[in-house]
């Protein structure tokens, strides 16, 4: 089979399921990805064949797509900050919303070394990007989940960062950070409220896991209440809280840090104008 044929065959059985857009830049990524075909010669050489072995793949993989699988899950990996990161059902999938976040750290603490923890890693995208794009810097990230730092010590390693993790339940106090003082706390935790569940994309509620993305509706900033109090202990003179949040929650989010001991947080909106991150600095 061709280049073309296979594009041909993808958009057909896509389309129904995510639109021709989406399905255009999926099949790019999935004749890349196990084929070795890169987006350019898929242009320049439409006729070219392809591997009996790398159709069988990309013929797998397409049924999995058809079922609404994230293609980052079916290819095993995801791009952030430039940057490739094993993913799979236990972890989210890294966004370009969250590297609008990161980025922001890491213009505002260049050339400096700060002390970070991360609340709530994941697959260690954003303790693995601070890592890489803040030489020095000392970063620690945590998760409850023993299955997402697996994936977080997999993708620090395969990325030459060096990140300290721990299993760690940011609502059942302990000792792992009695003694740390920290320049910057990050996290990106749950924040979706059950609420808005169905009105979220299938491929999203059938195969990402609902810990990492929901929280009830009665107490929605329980997360961000709990790492504030947290932090209100651990923030070095100096340092900085920054939180990706809920497209329309900014003003609670900023009002329940002002109760907590940090005043006039600032909203920052992302490239979508959405409300996407909190951030205070002293």
């Amino acid at each position: 089979m061709t280049v073309a044929q296979l594009k041909q065959l993808f958009t057909e059985r896509l389309v129904p399921v995510m639109g021709e857009r989406e399905a255009k830049a999926v099949f790019l990524l999935a004749v890349a990805e196990l084929s070795g075909i890169s987006r350019a010669e898929v242009l320049l050489d439409p006729t070219r064949e392809v591997a009996q072995e790398d159709e069988n793949k990309l013929s797998a993989a397409l049924v999995q797509l058809e079922k609404h699988r994230p293609v980052q899950y079916v290819l095993g990996c995801a791009e952030f900050c430039g940057m490739r990161f094993e993913v799979g059902e236990g972890v989210l999938i890294p966004r370009p919303e969250t590297e609008e976040l990161v980025r922001l750290i890491a213009q505002e603490w260049r050339g400096r070394r700060p002390a970070i923890l991360d609340v709530g890693t994941g697959s260690g995208a954003i303790a693995v990007a601070l890592a890489a794009l803040l030489p020095g810097a000392q970063v620690a990230a945590a998760d409850v989940s023993e299955q997402a730092l697996g994936y977080a010590r997999r993708n620090a390693e395969a990325n030459g960062v060096k990140v300290e993790l721990h299993r760690w339940d940011i609502f059942s106090p302990d000792t792992t950070f009695s003694a740390a003082q920290f320049d910057i706390i990050v996290s990106n935790p749950p924040y979706v409220p059950l609420s808005e569940k169905e009105a979220m994309a299938q491929n999203v509620v059938d195969y990402e896991p609902h810990l990492a993305l929901f929280v009830d509706d009665n107490d929605p900033l329980r997360f961000y209440r709990a790492i504030a109090r947290f932090a209100s202990g651990r923030l070095a003179p100096g340092g900085g809280l920054y939180f990706e949040i809920f497209e329309k929650s900014g003003a609670e989010v900023c009002t329940l840090l002002a109760e907590e001991g940090f005043p006039d947080a600032k909203v920052i909106n992302d490239i979508n104008s959405k409300e996407r991150i909190v951030r205070w600095k002293s």
